[in-house]
């Protein structure tokens, strides 16, 4: 009888686990986006260039 119902717990438990693996999936791709969409943001993009100028001119005053 213990058995049975040890046997029952880890049936349910490896079910939730692979219903939580197929969402937790899911979402992992829904965060994985939106990063990529705030990147390419037109002021991210500024930003961006304005940030990579700014170290190019202070490489070449440290450099010379």
């Amino acid at each position: 009888m213990i058995y049975l119902r040890i046997l029952f717990v880890a049936a349910i438990a490896c079910g939730a686990y692979t219903l939580g693996a197929r969402a937790g999936r899911g979402r992992y791709r829904f965060i994985k986006k939106n990063p990529k969409k705030a990147w390419n943001t037109r002021g991210v993009r500024a930003a961006r260039k304005t940030t990579t100028a700014g170290s190019r001119k202070l490489t070449r005053a440290i450099t010379r």
